[in-house]
C-alpha cells in the first residue's frame, strides 16, 4: 500500500528500548504503542541541489513548496490510509503528522520520526541530527504510524553510525547550530544541536518578515545524499 502511494522508504520498529524517551516527549498515550511504522519520501534531487542559491526567491519558493508543502501532504495522506487500513483489521493506530511542532520551546513534535526510522533500521542519526539513509542520505522526509498490530521489526542493523570523521554538515552551517557530537540516545538533543538557532535563521525569519528564507545546507552537503 505504501509503495503504491509513492513511498520510497518503509520500516517497522520495536519501540520498547525508547519507551522512556517517548513517554517524556509525547506523553503516556503515545508510549502505550509498542511499534511504529516509518514511511519516507525521497526529496527531488534537482531542487535540493539548488540550495546554495537559496537566496534566490524562486529557489526558496520551489524548495518550500515541493519539499515541505507537497511532500508533507503526501506523507500525511498515506499515513492516514495505512492507519485506517490497519484499524479495520482490528488494531490500534495513531498517525503522527509529518511536520507538527507541539513544544514551542523545545521545537519538537509529539514523536520523533527520525528515532522511529532509526530503530526500524532505515539509517542512523548523524551529527546534523538528521536521519541519514545509506542510499539517499538525509534527503528524505518522514511520517510515522504508531500501532499495536503484530508486524515484524525490519531493523537489519543499517542504523549503525557511518559518519566517521566527516564534519561537512557542521562546517557549512551558517549559524553553527551543531556541536559535532555523534548521536547518543542517553544525551539530550541540545548536546548536539541548537534547534532555536536553526529555527530563528530560517523558519522564524520567514514568518516575521513574510519573505521566503530557507537553509537546508546540512541536508544538501551530506556526502551520502550527494
Amino acid at each position: 500500500m505504501a509503495e503504491g502511494e509513492g513511498i520510497t522508504h518503509f520500516g517497522v520498529a520495536d519501540l520498547s528500548t525508547a519507551h522512556d524517551f517517548i513517554l517524556e516527549q509525547g506523553g503516556p498515550f503515545l508510549s502505550e504503542f509498542p511499534l511504529s511504522i516509518s514511511i519516507g519520501i525521497t526529496l527531488p534531487k534537482a531542487i535540493v541541489d539548488q540550495l546554495p542559491r537559496r537566496s534566490d526567491r524562486a529557489v526558496a519558493l520551489s524548495y518550500k513548496h515541493h519539499v515541505y508543502d507537497v511532500i508533507n501532504q503526501r506523507l500525511d495522506s498515506t499515513a492516514s490510509l495505512i492507519a485506517i487500513f490497519i484499524q479495520k483489521k482490528g488494531h490500534r493506530t495513531l498517525p503522527i503528522p509529518a511536520s507538527s511542532t507541539i513544544d514551542d520551546e523545545q521545537l519538537c513534535g509529539s514523536f520523533s520520526h527520525k528515532l522511529g526510522a532509526h530503530l526500524a533500521g532505515l539509517g542512523w542519526i548523524g551529527k546534523s541530527c538528521l536521519l541519514i539513509t545509506p542510499i539517499d542520505g538525509p534527503r528524505v522526509r518522514w511520517a510515522t504510524i504508531l500501532t499495536d498490530a503484530p508486524l515484524k521489526n525490519t531493523n537489519n542493523r543499517t542504523d549503525k553510525d557511518q559518519c566517521g570523521d566527516c564534519s561537512e554538515c557542521i562546517d557549512i552551517c551558517p549559524v553553527k547550530a551543531f556541536t559535532g557530537r555523534s548521536f547518543d540516545r542517553s544525551e539530550p538533543r541540545k548536546a548536539r544541536y541548537d534547534a532555536k538557532k536553526c529555527y530563528d535563521y530560517s523558519l522564524g525569519a520567514m514568518e516575521s518578515s513574510g519573505k521566503p528564507r530557507i537553509c537546508g545546507m546540512c541536508l544538501y552537503v551530506c556526502p551520502y545524499g550527494r
